[in-house]
């Protein structure tokens, strides 16, 4: 594959074959719901496409990997994928991307393939059950920035399980991909139902056809890369023009990614090779089709893919032509042919929506091929292009590569592709248009892309004009008759609505008579810069043709018919530039007067305009007569384009002027068109008659009128009928005057009184009134009264405009160009000027720095450019025209080569470098020539042979002469000026002893000898010296201890540099500078084998060869070891690799002789190798005599635990063939102590009681087949041998996991007979630990848990148990941990225990309920209080009560309450209900002073007790105690009252006055001791405030006792608590 090259993180970014999959099918459908809207009236809106930021990083390289799995066991074989172009993915450097970003960095590309191989059948089984979804992963891992990506990091490739949408990027992001048109490279797999697609992590690499389909039982797996899936998969991308530099990608139309297998057929890497095999099974259904990988060499059968948008075909053995079935394809997008053998694409037939094509890697010589009208991408890398002959019409195409084909070799090959290709291409071999080549292209004539098509070989722009026309007049010689040459076939340059001619010359030779006239035929076309489509223009059958609004940017051409008497030849052409946009500016092409030259006749002008893209409008015309050698004079009123001829007319010529003025008051060139002498009218028959004498009236003029234009610069004309004989030289004077009424006084005049009637307005008549004084005359001289006519209306001034602009002056270099202007429109301000700088006629310019006015010298920098003066009118007012531009009529010329001084810079010492100083002016400076001279003391000059250059360094011949130089001044074009002949210098002196040249004589090689060669200066040479050098790698220089004039190379400097350091000295012993030369690299000599020897070996014994080496350092060399029976000498030892009984035993330089060489004889063949792979002469070397056996030894002598109990012993012999070798077994106890285990003699042993607690050890004694007996050999002592340990099968738990429930842990005992026996026997303890589970999901150990049994807790709840179960053996070993969990513990039943009251005495102790509660967390739990009567069984609710500590209630307590009763419920958190228990207090009993102060109130029958009451009974508002009021409250037997105490002022008052009959009751407040209040009824009660709760609790006592006692009335009717 061609990976792109980096430049800034921009890569273009053609479309995969996968990514056109998907977007073929998403145009499919686009155009299905579009056709449905329109069907149904409505309408599709457009998606938005969405493009990603080119991350770009910076640069971007690719990492990313392809793999394929099947569903089944079917392994995978992993092998190198080329792409769609050829060839393997490269692996360029990672580089920082972010440049973007990007997003940049990025990764190396690696590439690779899991493909699974199946049969026809089994894939097409597998199509059918894969699943309709597939896709790729487009959103890559951004670290930045796509960019990005696209629009910087180094990407990673990830596996994803499901097709991912595709994000706002990346190919499909960056869509991967930043990279060149041919980097469209392929990852699919063929066949499998489980595939993984390579994508792209860069902007910079695109990846070709890739489709993946998943199985329905299977997951789809797709890698996902950094690419910009997200720039192309929405809509074709909009592609800017030339100068739109930030233009990255070249997106094609949209594949769906749903495509399913109905429309889709993967048989990549198949080994195809017909498409008309059986089981093939192509439909005209299928859409996308990847045949890549194969071994397909012919089409046929392809004409059945009618509907296909994507077809693969890349890498394989196709050579074409061949390519008709491909006509039917006529939906087809993209085309893929790369890496086959195609010789040519002749026979590829037009596609119309063919959008990608890739022809890389083949043989093509040309790219000849039908027109292609919307290829957008041709890829043609790595080919044998050529020529660009037949290069094909490609109207649409953006990209072009070319890379790797010899056509490269072409000057300006880019130039030469823009002219074929046209203003479309916007990337030439991965990189933008060049600004230099694109300006070149358009120095070329039109005609050049149609001559290169033909074959012309494309030349300098210079000379393309000429060697174009003579290319095309050699290709119609037979379209000339004979007798006939082609001078010229040419067209003007068209511009809108000018005239435009075509050229064509023919004639004739002189060498054949011709009768017959040649008549010439035209037709004119028009079409598209890419010089095709051209079509006929209706009536254009002229020499020339005015082009139209419509033809702008469009290329004309003419077909020219030669006709000769009947014989017509064929047609010759000539092409034009594109047509230009007018100028605006109208001009007259012809002009005409017809009508008969006769007084009273009436004669009309006839002008025909060219209008150049303005709005045509009515000309100004006018009328002059000019008598015989006279100047024309004006004719009064005659201003229409038809004139009378008068008596005045006769013998006079008639001067027609027409000025052309469009719409838009753009005035043309006025242009004048003379008659012949009128002549006068045809005479009758003559009649005479007398009359009186006629007197002479004097001349008066009636009717004056002024008549034109009142505007600034118009011309007017003053009228009138003159009467009083024949009018003579009347005079207008014309005034201004700034009231609209006539008044002579203010009158200012404007001219002096002229003959002329006509005036132009000037600028300081703007805003006044034209008058006119019309004073008429006789010929005679009389005159009459002066007229005077005033305007109707004040002049108007114009718009500021320039009415004409040019430029004058010397079109060369260091000449001057001065531009003239003609302003109207008021008073000029200060007008804007630029100088602009043209590569070409009609581009933009640049501007000239600095040269603001209207003169420019012409620098240097102009030389073959285009020279425009550009001037922007500003009134004084401020108000800005249209900038008006004129263009140069030729480039800048370069001025004549001259020097304009010329000197010698330099000391005139010998050996000191004499330059030449000089300044050039005319144009580039060429070749210029010099020559030096040597004059001496007597003035005899000589030239100095060989000495042309710029600079001269004078030698021992020039000591004592004069030197100077002359110079020649050449232009770049060879235009040579004046020599000129520089001062001497000089004499020259001797100078220092130098050496100017040295080098080295011989070979850089080892073993060669090494000279020099010194040119000296400096006068007579003494006795210079030299020495010698190794310089390293380093840079380390080492001395070598030689003087001589060579240096033999040795080993030692293989690899290094030679230096010699060269000491100059003059015969007087005068020492120069020293001169220093390094040779190249000494290389070493040709690789040889001096000498080899394998001295006598013997078995197991390292063989080391005697070898000497000669060539360099001795690399890696081939060694090959020979055994054989039969000692080999001679011819039967140099072929000893064909001898028969020879076999090979060893490839390295030593060897050691091993059993099955005993016996035998060894041989080495050496092939002597250099360090860098050279190799020598090979050598072959035999031993003297055979292989010996080593004596017997074993070594790794060992023993295996085969089971449990039984051990086998081993080791490795050496030592000729084994004999009958004895084993034996040992026992080592723990003191050290080893003893022969009687009996066991073979290779296995089982362990018996008595080997426990004890190691055992394996002897090995070898011996020889010929009882050679060698030493006895002990392994290494076992592990202590111990039996079986003793382990617990399973855990089980008796109990539940339920709050306080007792869990117990059982071990199960294995069954085996051995367990059991190690059980009974060896086991010492079972040891236990109990765990609980944490928060996060941890055992923590419970402390002091270490039995089998585990009481289950409260904070257990919720949590799992875990218990852990070791047993310890008698040998001190302890088994595997063997545990079992509990579920979640699980809360117990709720339930209270030990309840009781606390509290005792009188009833204002405070009482609380006491218990412990068992059954989860405790949730609202509920307690009532109950209160047991005297004498009653009943228990009486306390309402309101239901906490544990029960209130200060003294209202409850005297003598006939006994006790309090309190029933808890326990309740859990989660509202389970428990059994409810109660429990009861001892008797209560009164304080005593309480008693006691009751019983005395009581027995006296009557008590008054001072209270305090509420003044504002009925208020609402929270009582204090300032709105308290003193009472007195009476208590007897029969009632109770409330009294107000009397004052000063009033007397006692009973407010409250009741029995204790019902509802009369007594409330108490539990949060206030000391408030009661007393209630009557529901209209009379009295709030009260007493100061203690002693006294409170005394009158509600009181009150009770006597309501109780005298009334009966019942205790529950009596009080009540304010809760």
């Amino acid at each position: 594959m061609e990976e792109p090259s980096e430049h800034q993180g921009e890569v273009v970014k053609p479309e995969n074959p996968q990514t056109a999959e998907r977007k073929a099918s998403s145009e499919a459908g686009k155009r299905a719901s579009s056709k449905t809207a329109a069907n149904t009236g409505g309408s599709v809106p457009a998606r938005k496409r969405v493009t990603e930021p080119r991350n770009g990083s910076g640069s971007s390289a690719l990492a990313a990997k392809r793999s394929s799995s099947s569903t089944g066991s079917v392994s995978s074989v992993s092998v190198p994928r080329r792409n769609s172009i050829g060839g393997l993915p490269k692996k360029p450097s990672i580089s920082d991307e972010k440049r973007k970003a990007g997003a940049d960095s990025a990764a190396g590309v690696k590439g690779s393939t899991e493909m699974t191989r199946r049969s026809l059948p089994e894939l097409r089984r597998n199509s059918v059950t894969s699943s309709p979804r597939a896709g790729v992963a487009a959103k890559p891992a951004l670290g930045s920035p796509v960019g990005l990506g696209l629009r910087t990091s180094v990407s990673k490739v990830d596996v994803v399980k499901k097709p991912l949408s595709r994000p706002a990027l990346s190919v499909s992001s960056s869509r991967s991909v930043r990279s060149s048109v041919d980097s469209t490279a392929s990852s699919g797999h063929g066949g499998s139902s489980r595939r993984m697609v390579l994508q792209a992590s860069s902007p910079s690499v695109v990846r070709s056809p890739s489709v993946s389909s998943g199985s329905r039982a299977g997951s789809l797996s797709s890698t996902a890369t950094s690419i910009d899936r997200s720039s192309s998969l929405s809509r074709r991308r909009k592609v800017g023009t030339p100068d739109t530099r930030d233009s990255r990608f070249i997106v094609l139309p949209q594949v769906d990614n749903k495509a399913n297998d109905d429309v889709r057929l993967d048989l990549r890497g198949h080994r195809v090779r017909s498409l008309n095999a059986s089981g093939l099974n192509l439909s005209s259904n299928l859409e996308f089709v990847y045949l890549r990988d194969n071994l397909l060499s012919t089409l046929d059968g392809v004409e059945i893919l009618t509907r296909v948008k994507v077809l693969d075909l890349s890498f394989n053995d196709f050579k074409g032509p061949g390519f008709e079935p491909l006509e039917n394809c006529k939906v087809l997008q993209q085309l893929y042919l790369a890496g086959n053998q195609i010789t040519s694409l002749a026979s590829l037939p037009q596609l119309p929506n063919l959008e990608f094509l890739s022809v890389a890697q083949n043989k093509l010589k040309s790219l000849t091929m039908a027109s292609q009208p919307r290829l957008q991408v041709l890829a043609a890398s790595k080919n044998r292009i050529s020529t660009l002959k037949g290069f094909p019409y490609l109207p649409v195409l953006e990209h072009l590569r070319v890379e790797e084909n010899p056509i490269l070799k072409m000057p300006h090959l880019e130039a030469a592709s823009i002219l074929l290709v046209g203003p479309t291409l916007k990337k030439y071999n991965d990189r933008d248009l060049s600004r230099e080549e694109m300006a070149l292209a358009k120095r070329y004539p039109a005609q050049t892309a149609l001559c290169i098509r033909d074959g012309w070989e494309f030349g300098r722009p210079e000379q393309a004009a000429e060697s174009t026309f003579r290319f095309l007049a050699e290709k119609w010689k037979d379209h000339i008759p004979p007798g006939f040459l082609l001078k010229e076939a040419s067209i003007d340059k068209p511009s809108e609505e000018d005239v435009c001619h075509c050229h064509f010359t023919v004639i004739p030779d002189g060498a054949v008579s011709v009768d017959s006239p040649l008549v010439l035929k035209y037709q004119w076309f028009s079409g598209d810069k890419t010089l095709s489509n051209f079509v006929s223009i209706p009536d254009a059958t002229g020499e020339i043709y005015w082009p139209k609004h419509d033809d702008i940017g469009k290329i004309l051409k003419v077909e020219c018919t030669p006709c000769l008497g009947e014989t017509e030849y064929p047609s010759i052409f000539a092409v034009s530039p594109a047509v230009s946009r007018g100028s605006g500016i109208p001009k007259v092409v012809t002009l005409e007067v017809h009508g008969e030259l006769v007084e009273g006749s009436i004669i009309k002008g006839c002008a025909k305009v060219a209008w150049c893209g303005g709005t045509p409008g009515k000309g100004v015309a006018s009328w002059l007569r000019r008598k015989w050698n006279s100047s024309p004079v004006v004719i009064a009123g005659a201003e229409d384009e038809e004139y009378l001829l008068t008596l005045d007319d006769v013998d006079s010529s008639l001067v027609f002027m027409y000025t052309p003025v469009t719409e838009e008051g753009a005035k043309g060139e006025p242009q004048y068109k003379y008659t012949d002498f009128i002549k006068a009218g045809q005479e009758g028959k003559s009649l005479s008659a007398r009359s009186p004498v006629v007197k002479q009236a004097p001349p008066k003029v009636t009717n004056v009128k002024i008549i034109g234009d009142l505007r600034e610069n118009s011309k007017v004309t003053a009228t009138g009928i003159v009467t009083g004989g024949t009018e003579g030289s009347s005079r207008v004077q014309w005034f201004k005057t700034y009231s609209s009424t006539l008044d002579e006084n203010s009158l200012e005049a404007l001219s002096s009184s002229k003959i002329a009637k006509a005036f132009r307005i000037p600028l300081g008549a703007v805003g006044c009134y034209i008058v006119a004084k019309y004073t008429p005359m006789t010929p005679d001289g009389d005159y009459g009264e002066p007229a005077f006519v005033i305007s109707d209306r004040a002049v108007e001034t114009l718009p500021p405009s320039l009415n004409f602009l040019s430029i004058i002056g010397d079109y060369s270099e260091g000449g001057i160009l001065t531009a003239s202007y003609g302003y109207v429109g008021g008073h000029e301000g200060k007008s804007i000027y630029n100088w602009y700088l043209h590569e070409v006629d009609g581009d933009v310019g640049s501007s000239i720095p600095g040269v603001t006015g209207l003169q420019y010298r012409i620098t240097k920098e102009a030389i073959g450019k285009f020279i425009s003066f550009q001037c922007t009118p500003v009134r004084d007012d401020g108000v800005v025209a249209d900038l008006r531009i004129c263009m140069g009529q030729e480039r800048i010329r370069p001025g004549s080569p001259r020097l304009l001084s010329l000197r010698i810079i330099g000391n005139a010492v010998e050996g000191t470098m004499l330059n030449v100083e000089k300044k050039y002016w005319g144009g580039e400076e060429g070749d210029s020539t010099y020559r030096w001279f040597r004059t001496s003391s007597d003035g005899t000059q000589s030239e100095i042979m060989g000495a042309t250059m710029e600079s001269y360094t004078p030698s021992l011949d020039d000591i004592g002469f004069f030197i100077s130089v002359s110079c020649e001044p050449v232009r770049c074009d060879w235009a040579r000026g004046p020599m000129v002949v520089s001062e001497q210098i000089g004499p020259i002196i001797p100078g220092i002893p130098k050496c100017h040249f040295l080098e080295f004589l011989g070979s850089f090689m080892e073993g060669k000898c090494l000279k020099f060669n010194a040119v000296y200066s400096g006068g007579e040479r003494g006795e210079c010296t030299n020495e010698w050098f190794r310089v390293k790698e380093n840079g380390l220089r080492e001395k070598i201890s030689c003087c001589a004039d060579f240096l033999n190379l040795t080993l030692e400097d293989i690899g290094v540099c030679i230096e010699l350091l060269y000491n100059p000295v003059r015969k007087d012993g005068i020492k120069g500078s020293p001169k220093r030369i390094v040779s190249d690299v000494i290389s070493p000599a040709d690789p040889m084998g001096i000498e080899l020897i394998v001295p006598n070996c013997c078995e197991g014994t390292e063989l080391v060869p005697i070898k000497k080496y000669f060539g360099g350092h001795e690399g890696a060399g081939e060694y090959i070891w020979y055994r054989t029976k039969n000692k080999l000498e001679g011819s039967a030892l140099l072929d000893i690799s064909n001898a028969s009984d020879v076999v090979i035993c060893g490839r390295d330089l030593t060897y050691t002789p091993s059993l099955i060489d005993v016996e035998s004889y060894l041989a080495l063949y050496w092939v002597p190798t250099r360090a860098d792979g050279k190799c020598g002469e090979p050598l072959i070397s035999l031993c003297s005599s055979p292989v010996s056996p080593a004596p017997p030894i074993v070594s790794n002598v060992r023993l295996i635990e085969l089971s449990s109990g039984i051990y086998s012993g081993d080791g490795v012999y050496f030592g000729g063939y084994e004999g009958e070798s004895l084993f034996s077994w040992y026992r080592e106890n723990n003191e050290g102590t080893i003893e022969l285990i009687e009996g066991a003699n073979s290779k296995t042993y089982k362990v018996t009681d008595s080997d426990y607690n004890c190691r055992i050890l394996f002897g090995y004694t070898p011996v020889r087949s010929d009882l050679v007996v060698g030493e006895l050999r002990l392994s290494d002592p076992t592990d202590i041998v111990l039996p079986e340990l003793p382990y617990v099968e399973m855990l089980a738990l008796t109990g539940k996991a339920v709050e306080g429930d007792v869990l117990t842990a059982v071990e199960v005992i294995p069954n085996s007979e051995a367990q059991q026996h190690v059980w009974n026997k060896y086991k010492k303890e079972i040891r236990y630990q109990w765990f609980c589970s944490s928060e996060v999901g941890d055992y923590d150990p419970l402390p002091n848990q270490c039995s089998c049994s585990y009481k289950v807790r409260l904070e257990d709840i919720g949590r799992r148990l875990k218990c852990e179960c070791v047993v310890t053996d008698v040998f001190g070993r302890t088994g595997d941990v063997v545990y079992i969990e509990t579920t979640p513990v699980l809360p117990g039943i709720p339930r209270i225990q030990k309840l009781e009251i606390e509290g005792r005495g009188f009833h204002t102790n405070l009482y609380a309920v006491r218990g412990i509660y068992n059954g989860g967390k405790e949730g609202k739990s509920r307690i009532q209080w109950l209160r047991s009567m005297v004498g009653s069984p009943d228990l009486i609710s306390i309402p309101g009560i239901n906490l544990q500590a029960y209130p200060k209630l003294i209202f409850l307590l005297f003598q006939w309450f006994e006790r309090l009763v309190a029933i808890y419920t326990p309740v859990r958190e989660d509202g389970v209900e428990g059994q409810s228990i109660s429990v009861s207090t001892e008797p209560i009993a009164v304080e005593p002073d309480v008693i006691r102060e009751v019983k005395q109130n009581l027995d006296l029958g009557s008590v008054k007790f001072e209270v305090l009451c509420d003044k504002d009974q009925n208020s609402k508002k929270i009582s204090t105690v300032g709105t308290y009021e003193r009472r007195i409250l009476e208590v007897n037997k029969k009632r109770v009252k409330v009294v107000k105490p009397a004052t000063k002022t009033s007397f006692p008052t009973t407010e409250i006055r009741g029995s204790y009959a019902p509802p009369f009751h007594v409330e108490l407040f539990r949060n206030d001791q000391h408030r009661l209040k007393i209630v009557v009824d529901s209209e009379n009660e009295a709030d009260l405030m007493v100061h203690s709760r002693h006294i409170r609790d005394v009158i509600v006592l009181v009150v009770r006792g006597f309501a109780q006692r005298f009334n009966s009335t019942s205790l529950n009717s009596l009080l009540k608590i304010e809760t």
